[in-house]
C-alpha cells in the first residue's frame, strides 16, 4: 500500500494524535490482561498474536519501513513518537523495525520470495524461530563451524550439529550458518539460511539447565533439506549476514533480559531492589544503599547507550557499539543478583513457592549466565569493543588466512 503525499509529510503532532487515537480505540484492559497472563517463556500466546495482527495491519509495527513491507516510511525520529505512544499505554508490538531480529535480518538480506512469504508472519509472531549458530567445537569462534550445506539442484542438503539452541523444540525455522566452501579461509566459506525445522532430518534433544529448565537444546542435522531460495545474502558471504543478525541480537539482550520466575515481582527491577531492602529492614544501611543506587545508575546508563547505538545503526547493518550494551547488561544482571542476595542474607538459602523472594534471587543469579554466554560471551564482547571501538590491535589468529579444510582441529 502506497502512502499519500499528505501521509508522507505528516507532522509530529498529527502523528502523535493518530497513534494515540488508534490505541485508545483498540488497546483495551482485557487485551492487556490476556497477554500478560498467557505469556509462555518460548513461543507466543494466541492473545498476543491477535494483538500483533492488529498492530501490523495498522502499520504501526514497523513504522520506519517502506509501505510495501507493512511500514509507513517514517523517519527514525517519528518512529520514536510511535514507540513512545505505545509505551505510554503499555501496548506491545511497535518498534519491531529496531527489535525484531528475524524480520530485520530477512528484510535486509533475504530473497524476494522468502521475504514475501515470511516477513508478515514474523511480525505477527506466527512463526517460531531459533538460532542454529554454535557447535560443540565452534562457540566463541563461530567462523570455525563444520556443519556443511551442499547444493543439489534447487536445494541444499545440510549435515552437522548445533548446540545451545533456545526454542528449537517448537521452532518452524532456524537461522542457520553452514559451510559451503572448504577451500577458502574460514570466514569466506560460510552461507546463511532460513532452515525449515519441522522435517525428518532434524532431531532436537533438550539440555537440562542449572535453573532446572530445558530451554536450550542440541540439534542434530542429518540430510536436512533447505530450499535455495532460503539462503540470505550471496553464496559464501554468510558471515556478513551473521554480523547483521548478531547486532540485532546483542541489541535485544543489551536492552533487557528475562525477569523473575516466581511471579512475585510486578514492577521494574530497580523499584524491586528498594522494596526488597525496605521489607528486610536494611534500607538504611549506607553501604547497601550505595550498591542499590549503583545498580540503578548502571541500568539507566546502559539504556541511554543502547538507544544511542540503535539510533546510529542503519537498517540491515551491524554496530560494534551494540557489544557495549550487551556486555553491560550481562554485568548488570550479575550485580543485581548479588545485591538481592546481600539484602536477603541467610534468607536467600530458601527456595520454592513458599519463599518467592529467595526463589527469585536464586533464579536470577543462575539465569544471569544466560546473558553472559548468549549472543557471544562476555570475553568476545570485550574483544569486539577493544578492536572495533577502541582501535586496539587484534588478537593473533593463525588460521584466518588458510583454506578451512587445512585448519587443524583437536
Amino acid at each position: 500500500m502506497k502512502l499519500s503525499s499528505s501521509e508522507q509529510a505528516i507532522t509530529d503532532s498529527v502523528l502523535r494524535d493518530e497513534v494515540s487515537t488508534w490505541l485508545e480505540a483498540n488497546w483495551t484492559q482485557e487485551k492487556a490482561e490476556a497477554i500478560k497472563h498467557n505469556a509462555p517463556v518460548w513461543g507466543t500466546s494466541e492473545a498476543l498474536k491477535g494483538w500483533l495482527t492488529e498492530v501490523v495491519d495498522a502499520r504501526w509495527a514497523v513504522p520506519r519501513w517502506a509501505p510495501e513491507w507493512f511500514g509507513r516510511g517514517l523517519s527514525h525520529e517519528q518512529g520514536k513518537i510511535v514507540e513512545r505512544e505505545f509505551a505510554r499505554v503499555g501496548a506491545p508490538g511497535s518498534g519491531q523495525c529496531r527489535t525484531n531480529m528475524w524480520a530485520n535480518t530477512l528484510l535486509a538480506r533475504g530473497q524476494q520470495s522468502l521475504k514475501e512469504q515470511l516477513i508478515g508472519p514474523l511480525l505477527r509472531n506466527e512463526v517460531n524461530m531459533c538460532l542454529l549458530y554454535s557447535e560443540p567445537g565452534a562457540g566463541s569462534d563461530l567462523a570455525g563451524i563444520r556443519t556443511r550445506a551442499d547444493r543439489h539442484g534447487d536445494h541444499y542438503v545440510v549435515n552437522g550439529q548445533k548446540v545451545w539452541t533456545s526454542g528449537a523444540a517448537i521452532a518452524d525455522y532456524g537461522m542457520l550458518i553452514a559451510r559451503t566452501d572448504w577451500d577458502v579461509p574460514k570466514h569466506m566459506g560460510i552461507s546463511f539460511f532460513f532452515c525449515p525445522m519441522q522435517q525428518e532430518g532434524i532431531e532436537v534433544r533438550p539440555l537440562r539447565q542449572v535453573t532446572n529448565e530445558s530451554h536450550f537444546n542440541e540439534v542434530f542435522i542429518s540430510d536436512a533439506v533447505v530450499p535455495a531460495e532460503n539462503r540470505l545474502g550471496e553464496l559464501n558471504e554468510g558471515w556478513k549476514v551473521l554480523q547483521t543478525a548478531l547486532a540485532y541480537e546483542r541489541s535485544i539482550m543489551g536492552e533487557g533480559a528475562r525477569g523473575a520466575r516466581s511471579g512475585a515481582e510486578e514492577s521494574r527491577s530497580q523499584e524491586v531492589l528498594v522494596q526488597l531492602a525496605r521489607e528486610a529492614g536494611v534500607l538504611e544501611d549506607p553501604t547497601l544503599r550505595q550498591e542499590i543506587a549503583q545498580a540503578i545508575a548502571y541500568k539507566k546508563l546502559n539504556a541511554l547507550n543502547t538507544a544511542r547505538a540503535k539510533a546510529d545503526m542503519a537498517q540491515g547493518t551491524s554496530s560494534p557499539v551494540m557489544s557495549l550494551g550487551k556486555l553491560a547488561m550481562s554485568r548488570i544482571l550479575h550485580e543485581e543478583a548479588r545485591v538481592r542476595t546481600s539484602i536477603l542474607g541467610a534468607g536467600s538459602l530458601f527456595e520454592g513457592a513458599d519463599h518467592p523472594r529467595a526463589e527469585d534471587a536464586n533464579f536470577l543469579t543462575l539465569n544471569a549466565y544466560f546473558t553472559s554466554i548468549g549472543g557471544g560471551t562476555d570475553q568476545i564482547q570485550r574483544n569486539i569493543i577493544g578492536e572495533r571501538v577502541l582501535g586496539l590491535p587484534k588478537e593473533p589468529e593463525v588460521d584466518k588466512t588458510i583454506p578451512f579444510r587445512d585448519v587443524r582441529t583437536s
